[in-house]
């Protein structure tokens, strides 16, 4: 198992990622809310982060964050309602948001379902600015899930927001998901981060990851998250891991 906040971390199974990342979460809640009174977290949609949503609402994970202190914020969004399927923090509420007592006001979601996008990420990234360290937008944690082609967040391969530097949030569309209308970080948002742990599960992620880990100069968006004053953890199960075990190919 991972006992380092930084580096890559290969445990066996998804239960054992999930298990994982539940105790680097709570080392990380408990570390910022001793050095700064609080803890922001940008959380992650997908699939595999499931199962760390639903460990850490059941006990003995629940007591171990001090929730009264933790603040809530999202990777991205799907431009839907909050209700829809598709909606990110419709799974963050179902797992873990509505299972522990993190005060409403300190939950801060992304209008998916705003007709303009433009300006609900323009007032994201207001919230953003406003609430964390005065202008900088610096969360303690970010979680980040991976897709097959290596995106992160809504931050598609090819994207012209792969090469923004200011912008903090910002709308985006894909033709490479179901939902094409997105709001997501920026890679400025995710690499300000004090830490950014990667979830990542599943034999179909496999080269993905060997790509993004093995080539500096990979174009995959993975590849591009470097905390500039943070620590990188990408947390694997063995089957996600399987192409790094083997030697690289020239």
């Amino acid at each position: 198992m991972a006992k380092a906040l930084g580096g890559v971390a290969i445990v066996e199974t998804p239960a054992a990622l999930a298990a994982e990342a539940t105790e680097l979460f709570v080392r990380s809640a408990a570390e910022a809310i001793g050095d700064r009174g609080r803890f922001a977290v940008a959380l992650a949609g997908g699939a595999t982060p499931r199962g760390l949503y639903t460990t850490l609402a059941g006990e003995p994970a629940r007591a171990r964050v001090d929730w009264r202190r933790t603040w809530v914020f999202f990777g991205d969004e799907r431009c839907v309602p909050p209700t829809d399927p598709e909606s990110n923090y419709r799974m963050a509420w179902e797992t873990l948001l509505g299972k522990v007592p993190v005060p409403s006001g300190q939950i801060f979601r992304i209008a998916g379902e705003a007709t303009d996008a433009a300006r609900a990420a323009a007032d994201y990234e207001a919230t953003l600015r406003a609430v964390l360290e005065p202008g900088a937008g610096r969360c303690d944690l970010i979680l980040l899930g991976m897709g097959l082609d290596g995106h992160v967040a809504s931050l598609f391969p090819g994207s012209p927001v792969l090469e923004e530097r200011d912008r903090l949030v910002a709308a985006v569309e894909t033709r490479a998901a179901v939902v094409s209308r997105r709001i997501t970080l920026t890679l400025p948002a995710i690499n300000a981060a004090r830490r950014v742990l990667f979830l990542i599960a599943g034999a179909e992620k496999a080269r993905a990851v060997a790509a993004a880990l093995r080539d500096p100069a990979s174009p995959l968006p993975a590849a591009r998250v470097h905390p500039r004053d943070g620590v990188l953890t990408w947390l694997l199960d063995r089957a996600a891991a399987a192409a790094l075990e083997r030697p690289a190919t020239t």
